[in-house]
């Protein structure tokens, strides 16, 4: 069998008996989170810009978070996803690859909504999302061969949509091929100064999975042996792949991947996450920041190629180029003792006391850190004028897993929705969440959360 139909025998196996409550609970926290993350994404550039879009396109049976309309599942799933993304707090993991499978719980929600499946129905879907994307990005990188990671989200998104609208086993793997042939993504989107098509890159393949899954329903066809043939996803994008179903979750193996994303503590880039702590946990024993002479920051090769390589990174001048940089960010951590969303916004770029922090950064690669990996490391090292020296070091193996409980979680959410909802709905948006495996209907959930 071909790995498009083996993937495809493992969506279509697996059922929601054959989820524990402990990773229910956990798709129950994956979906506060990414909610949360949504609402203090609600006004950003180019959620603007895509809703401005949605605007001009007729009713469909999917919603726009926060708002009454409706339209097309895969219209809103590209923008609800953008709003779930743009921020960089959604939930993270680092495998071979890194990436966000979060970035599927729009388009899942979207198709659920529009066939009037379950709760059950949905969860189910998120599991098989999270399942296949984080077993590929354990089994092969593809940054270092220059694609993006959301070219695994394509093929998650396919699988999980496939499965919601009770595609055949044919039809599914004809929507997963169409939709990898033709959205391969380039990791230029992550390189240089970032646009605002990097919040929007994982919510497009979303786009194109729905697409193409209701076209095979349709009777279209897709490419044969997208994986192994000549010209295939083997050859030209990723390298072979092998995977091990055997270790895939299922009734007999609890072990979910779901159950190992990491929620994120700062809103911002998850390589530097350990250097933010690094940072801000130095502070106090710097005393006046007049008194560091230099910083040093070691990091993963990962970390420097994206993160501090480019000029950009050193003189940011958007928020996508920000909280991708690795100078700017532990500058401010140094100045301002947290991370923020507020730690992006524009006005700061050129604020005098940033840059002349950023100015006495170095980065560099420490093999020693890369070695770590998937674990994120990053060390922090500051020489004080006087001489002495202060150093950190953090990696995510040996840190504790970030913000995992529920309290935690609301914590989360309620900061972002406290801005925008009143009490009342945001008990209730929480209580629809907390139960979403109950749902008969979305409708009480997006009204909970109608900012119109």
């Amino acid at each position: 069998m071909s790995l498009a139909e083996d993937l495809v025998d493992y969506a279509l196996s697996l059922k929601f008996e054959d989820l524990g409550e402990p990773v229910i609970h956990t798709a129950r926290q994956r979906m506060v989170d990414s909610i949360g993350c949504a609402l203090g994404a609600l006004h950003a550039p180019p959620v603007n810009s895509i809703r401005a879009y949605t605007q001009t396109l007729p009713d469909g049976p999917s919603t726009i978070l926060f708002s009454r309309k409706k339209v097309t599942p895969e219209a809103a799933a590209f923008l609800n996803a953008t709003m779930v993304r743009f921020l960089d707090f959604n939930d993270g993991y680092f495998g071979l690859e890194p990436g966000h499978s979060s970035d599927n719980i729009p388009a899942c929600l979207a198709v659920a909504q529009a066939e009037g499946l379950s709760g059950q129905d949905l969860v189910l879907a998120m599991v098989i999302a999270y399942e296949v994307q984080m077993q590929l990005q354990d089994a092969a990188c593809l940054f270092r061969r220059g694609w993006d990671h959301v070219n695994y989200v394509t093929i998650s998104a396919s699988l999980a949509v496939g499965r919601l609208l009770c595609l055949s086993s044919s039809e599914m793997v004809h929507a997963l091929s169409m939709a990898l042939n033709g959205h391969i993504a380039m990791r230029q989107v992550r390189s240089g100064e970032l646009s605002g098509w990097k919040g929007a890159s994982a919510a497009n393949a979303t786009r194109s999975a729905i697409f193409c899954a209701y076209l095979a329903r349709h009777g279209m066809t897709g490419p044969s042996e997208i994986f192994e043939g000549e010209m295939g996803f083997f050859n030209q994008v990723s390298g072979p792949i092998g995977l091990d179903f055997d270790m895939f979750g299922n009734s007999q193996n609890q072990d979910f991947r779901i159950q190992h994303a990491r929620t994120k503590l700062y809103p911002t880039n998850g390589e530097m996450q350990t250097a933010v702590m690094c940072a801000i946990g130095l502070r106090e024993e710097i005393g006046d920041l007049g008194n560091i002479k230099t910083i040093k920051v070691a990091t993963t090769d990962v970390g420097y190629k994206f993160l501090a390589k480019d000029p950009a990174k050193w003189r940011p001048e958007t928020r996508e180029t920000a909280d991708h940089s690795l100078p700017y960010t532990v500058a401010r951590a140094l100045v301002d003792g947290q991370i923020t969303r507020a730690t992006y916004d524009a006005a700061d770029f050129g604020d005098p006391q940033i840059i002349e922090v950023i100015d006495k950064i170095t980065v560099h690669e420490d093999p020693v850190l890369a070695a770590q990996m998937p674990s994120l490391a990053n060390r922090v090292t500051i020489t004080l004028k006087d001489g002495r020296i202060l150093e950190k070091e953090a990696g995510t193996r040996t840190s504790p897993r970030i913000g995992i409980s529920d309290g935690d979680l609301e914590v989360k959410f309620r900061d972002f929705a406290n801005i925008h909802l009143d009490t009342q709905d945001i008990q209730t948006a929480l209580e629809h969440m907390w139960t979403i495996e109950t749902a008969t209907s979305f409708d009480p959930l997006f009204r909970a959360l109608d900012l119109t």
